[in-house]
């Protein structure tokens, strides 16, 4: 596979991630660690079809330990730190500063051998970081008071980030892998739901459409995708248009009359496709 293809590959995952809001609104009042152990399953019996599929079941034997726990840690850890963060302070800063990763998946690719790092792709990742800042933070208002959630939202930052960015050095282990932290990811988000939230289950059809949905898309497919976008993709590249999410979120919620079209869309739209095309730039000036 060549890099341009799993760049594309990768991309898959954003496009998948724009449709995590709408799916989680129809899951109300299911809480979120339980959601998360639901979809995950889903997303891990994905990864056994395929690797059944494929016959690679004995791919996995020679996949050390250390990999499965260092997959396991950050989708886990991620989830865990961006539900936490959104307890803690208000969703809107909580969310601004979750994702910062894309900024941060750009920076630390610097320091992947074989990866150059460019001026372009530090200001391409900026410019899109303050267009989907229009989106995920309207109306937002940062308080000293709300300075732990601030923490738990940067740590979330740091470590998806630091969990696609590393997932580079991982390129030969197979993406069938991801199958398993799937499901200790599940595993592991059951046990936390358990001590700390209350089970609840869809109260309608369309709670259980949405669980499914989430679990082949948004959590599920997206995080295989995503690992062959970054093990064998531009990953400059891909950080700088994860910036695209958010603002493919609001417009599909805007699209189905879930939220409002606002002017910022607009302004958000120019600014994350101008440093898309930064980042985009400097990449073939590497090549």
């Amino acid at each position: 596979m060549t890099q341009r293809s799993a760049t594309l590959v990768g991309f898959v995952a954003i496009v998948l991630w724009a449709l995590l809001a709408l799916f989680t609104v129809g899951t109300f009042p299911v809480p979120p660690l339980q959601l998360n152990a639901l979809c995950f399953s889903i997303g891990g019996a994905i990864g056994m079809i395929w690797i059944t599929y494929t016959k690679s079941w004995g791919d996995l034997k020679r996949v050390p330990l250390s990999v499965y726990g260092f997959g396991t840690l950050g989708l886990f850890g991620y989830h865990f730190l961006y539900f936490s963060a959104l307890r803690a302070a208000p969703p809107a800063e909580a969310g601004l500063i979750a994702y910062l990763w894309p900024l941060l998946i750009v920076l630390f690719s610097g320091l992947l051998p074989g990866e150059r790092l460019r001026s372009l792709h530090i200001v391409g990742a900026i410019t899109s970081f303050f267009g989907a800042s229009l989106i995920v933070a309207a109306g937002a208002n940062f308080d000293a008071g709300n300075a732990w959630g601030y923490g738990l939202a940067l740590a979330c930052a740091f470590t998806w980030s630091g969990y696609s960015v590393l997932s580079r050095r991982l390129g030969a282990i197979p993406t069938a892998s991801v199958m398993v932290f799937c499901i200790a990811t599940a595993i592991l988000s059951a046990i936390a739901h358990v001590f700390l939230e209350t089970t609840a289950w869809p109260t309608a059809p369309i709670g259980w459409i949405s669980i499914l949905g989430l679990g082949l898309g948004p959590v599920g497919a997206a995080f295989y995708v995503w690992d062959i976008g970054v093990k064998r993709g531009n990953i400059q590249l891909l950080g700088t248009a994860s910036y695209a999410a958010p603002l493919l979120s609001t417009i599909v919620l805007v699209g189905v009359g879930i939220a409002d079209p606002k002017p910022a869309l607009i302004a958000s739209a120019v600014l994350i496709t101008l440093g898309a095309g930064l980042a985009a730039f400097a990449s073939r000036q590497t090549e």
